[in-house]
C-alpha cells in the first residue's frame, strides 16, 4: 500500500513538472518587441498579466484532464462521436470567449479583439486536446498491457495449483474407497460412478487448457463432483441443487465455480447436526447468478482449506482479474450459515 501510495505522489509531481514546463515556454521563447510600440505585452501591468496568464492555465488543464477522463472515454470510447465533437465545439466557444475576455480586461484597448485573438486560441486548444487525447490513450493501453500481463501470470500460476490439486486428494480417496466398497458388492451403481469419475477427471485433464469453456461444460463438471460427494455421504447429507437452463450458450472460464462448491463439502459436512447444501446457478440476460449455501460449525477455527483447489482467496483474484468490474462476489458467515453469492457479466 505504501509503495502504491508513493507512485501516485511521484505521478502527480511528474504532471505538475509538466504543466509548468509548458506554461513557461511562452516566457522562455518571448520575441523582442519595439520599445515605442505602447501596446507592447510588457506595457500591461506585470500582475495583472501574471494572473491573466495562470487563469487561463487552469482553464486549459481543467479542459485536458475533462477530456482525458470523461469526454474521450465516455463518448469516443462509446462511439458517440457526433456528441464528442459538439462538446468540443463547446468547450471551445466557452474557452475563446473567457480567455479572450481575460485579455481584453487587462490589456490596453484594442490590443486584443475577438478576431485576432481567434487563431491563437484555436492553436492552443487543439494542442491541449491533442495531448489530452494521446496521454488518455497511451495511459489506456499501458493499463491494458499490464492487465494483460497480470492475467498470463495469474493462468500460469492458476494452472499450476490445479496441476497440483484439482480436485481434494482425500475426496479422490474416498471416491476411490467408495467404488472398491460396490464392486465388492456388485453394486449396480459403480458403472455409473466410474462414469462420472471419467468425465470428472476428462475436464480436469482436457478442457482447463482451454481459456474459456461453455457453461455447460462447467456445470456438468460441477453436477458430476455432486453427484460423487452425494455417493459418499449417502444419506447423512442433504444437498438440494437448483441448475436452471441457460437462456442461451455461454463461455466461462474453466474451475472458476468448483472451489465455492468443494468449501461447502469440506466445512458443511462433518460434525454438524442434519448437514445440509444449497446450490443455485442460473444464467440470463448475460447475468450469471450462482449461490452456495451450507451449515458450519462457528466454533471451528479451521477458514481455508489448504487440499482443495486454489483457495477461495484466489478465487476472488482471479475473478478480480478476468471480470474486473463486472461481478459481484458476496462472503457471509451468520447464524451457522456460510453464504456464497455470486453475479457475473457474461459473453454469449
Amino acid at each position: 500500500m505504501k509503495k502504491t501510495g508513493t507512485k501516485k505522489w511521484v505521478i502527480v509531481l511528474l504532471h505538475i513538472a509538466a504543466w509548468i514546463l509548458l506554461f513557461s515556454l511562452p516566457y522562455l521563447l518571448r520575441p523582442s518587441y519595439d520599445p515605442n510600440d505602447h501596446r507592447r505585452p510588457d506595457a500591461i501591468d506585470p500582475v495583472a498579466n501574471f494572473i491573466a496568464a495562470r487563469i487561463n492555465d487552469l482553464m486549459l488543464i481543467l479542459f485536458f484532464y475533462f477530456n482525458a477522463g470523461v469526454l474521450f472515454p465516455k463518448l469516443v470510447y462509446r462511439k458517440k462521436y457526433v456528441w464528442y465533437f459538439a462538446a468540443l465545439a463547446g468547450w471551445f466557444v466557452v474557452f475563446w470567449f473567457l480567455s479572450t475576455s481575460l485579455w481584453q480586461f487587462v490589456s490596453p484597448p484594442g490590443y486584443v479583439t475577438m478576431r485576432k485573438h481567434l487563431p491563437f486560441t484555436l492553436f492552443v486548444f487543439l494542442f491541449i486536446l491533442a495531448c489530452s487525447i494521446a496521454y488518455k490513450t497511451i495511459t489506456d493501453k499501458v493499463k491494458a498491457d499490464n492487465l494483460v500481463r497480470e492475467k498470463q501470470n495469474e493462468n500460469l500460476k492458476t494452472e499450476l495449483s490445479l496441476l497440483r490439486s484439482q480436485v481434494s486428494p482425500h475426496f479422490m480417496f474416498n471416491v476411490l474407497n467408495n467404488m472398491v466398497a460396490l464392486a465388492r458388492k456388485q453394486s449396480e451403481l459403480l458403472e455409473p460412478s466410474l462414469i462420472k469419475l471419467s468425465s470428472l477427471m476428462r475436464y480436469m485433464l482436457y478442457e482447463t487448457g482451454e481459456e474459456k469453456v461453455t457453461l455447460e461444460k462447467e456445470t456438468e463438471y460441477l453436477q458430476s463432483y455432486i453427484d460423487l460427494q452425494l455417493q459418499r455421504f449417502g444419506k447423512k447429507l442433504m444437498v438440494n441443487t437448483a441448475v436452471l437452463p441457460a437462456d442461451k450458450q455461454y463461455d466461462i472460464e474453466p474451475m472458476l465455480l468448483i472451489p465455492f462448491v468443494e468449501n461447502a463439502f469440506k466445512h458443511g459436512t462433518g460434525m454438524i447436526e442434519q448437514p445440509q447444501i444449497d446450490i443455485k446457478l442460473e444464467a440470463k440476460h448475460n447475468l450469471l447468478l450462482f449461490t452456495v449455501t451450507n451449515k458450519y460449525d462457528p466454533s471451528s477455527t479451521e477458514i481455508k482449506d489448504d487440499a482443495s483447489g486454489i483457495g477461495l482467496a484466489n478465487v476472488r483474484r482471479r475473478l478480480e482479474l478476468l471480470y474486473h468490474h463486472q461481478h459481484v462476489l458476496n462472503i457471509s458467515r451468520e447464524n451457522g450459515i456460510f453464504n456464497v453469492s455470486l453475479q457475473i457479466q457474461l459473453h454469449s
